[in-house]
């Protein structure tokens, strides 16, 4: 029975690990997504994440179409599942397809409802932060979509621990929300945003929802995979030639747990302050069931602590972590 959590300070209830597609379209035929969306259900997984630069075509939103016609079968497929994409990232070759103008997040939103077969979008996230475009500007254009129904909760990705502060608080003058997620980087090797994002996130509310938190496979099992002759891509590969002594050591800890080290990985990040669920981006049906596990695996403190050992973060929040 799937245990659903709050997206940060909100009353929404998602699945503790959030179905993300980015293969679906560059990897997975949409055959398979949309079994594979099925399946998700069926596990109990109402979370999706998608972007609307994904597909590798630029101003297609390829993925977002399968998702579209995936929900166009019916069957109450649009109603259990919280929707989430993004804006940000180039959609055209003119000057406003790209980035947080009112002008483009309005382009934008329209595109992304057209494609995904829908009236509304659940959760609506800043792709990164556009530095170039004022808090005025990005929180009026939202609050129009709101009004109007297509957008019900906003969340950021990529942000800095500061510019979650600056946009919350200028939310927080017009009376408006603001951002209630944080999706980011974030895994036993990637844990740069405890020094600055996660306290962030705890103090105004915010639900993280990592990604990549495998580092693109690489805490998967890798060195075992490697041995079975299964192939990793070059940048799998690098990462995997520089950290071999940890990962040796962290695939020789899981296998002592009795556990496949995807499965520590994702219970991990579990175990982690403001974390609201990891996404699992699996490119197979096995990849997609095998990932439940990680809900059932409970760390002693003293196994937190071998983790912290073996992939030390920066040490805690800022300024303690490099200061006193």
């Amino acid at each position: 029975m799937m245990e659903y959590v709050s997206l940060g300070r909100t009353g929404l209830r998602v699945s503790p690990l959030c179905l993300g597609t980015m293969n679906f379209g560059p990897h997975s035929s949409e055959p398979d997504s949309h079994a594979m969306m099925d399946k998700a259900l069926d596990l109990g997984i109402n979370f999706f994440d998608t972007a609307n630069v994904y597909g590798r075509k630029k101003g297609e939103g390829v993925t977002e179409q399968i998702i579209g016609r995936w929900f166009a079968q019916g069957g109450g497929r649009r109603e259990k599942v919280v929707l989430a994409t993004k804006v940000y990232g180039t959609m055209g070759d003119w000057p406003n397809q790209s980035k947080l103008s009112a002008l483009h997040i309005r382009q934008a939103v329209e595109g992304s409802l057209k494609r995904l077969h829908t009236d509304h979008i659940d959760l609506y996230q800043f792709h990164h932060i556009d530095r170039s475009t004022p808090w005025e500007e990005i929180w009026q254009a939202c609050e129009v979509l709101v009004q109007q129904g297509k957008v019900l909760y906003i969340g950021s990705s990529n942000f800095a621990g500061w510019h979650i502060a600056q946009a919350n608080e200028a939310a927080k003058a017009r009376h408006f929300m603001g951002l209630v997620s944080e999706q980011s980087l974030y895994n036993l090797l990637d844990r740069t945003i405890e020094l600055e994002v996660v306290p962030a996130c705890e103090f105004y509310g915010l639900g993280i929802i990592p990604w990549s938190p495998l580092k693109g496979g690489v805490l998967g099992g890798a060195l075992q995979k490697a041995a079975e002759g299964r192939r990793a891509s070059e940048g799998a590969q690098k990462d995997i030639d520089k950290f071999r002594p940890q990962l040796e050591t962290w695939e020789a800890w899981c296998a002592a747990l009795g556990e496949h080290p995807a499965d520590v990985a994702l219970a991990w990040l579990l175990h982690q302050k403001a974390v609201t669920a990891p996404i699992i981006g699996p490119r197979t049906m096995e990849q997609l069931t095998g990932s439940l596990r990680a809900l059932e695996i409970k760390f002693s403190a003293e196994q937190l602590k071998e983790l912290d050992e073996l992939f030390p973060g920066p040490g805690g929040p800022a300024p303690e972590a490099y200061a006193w």
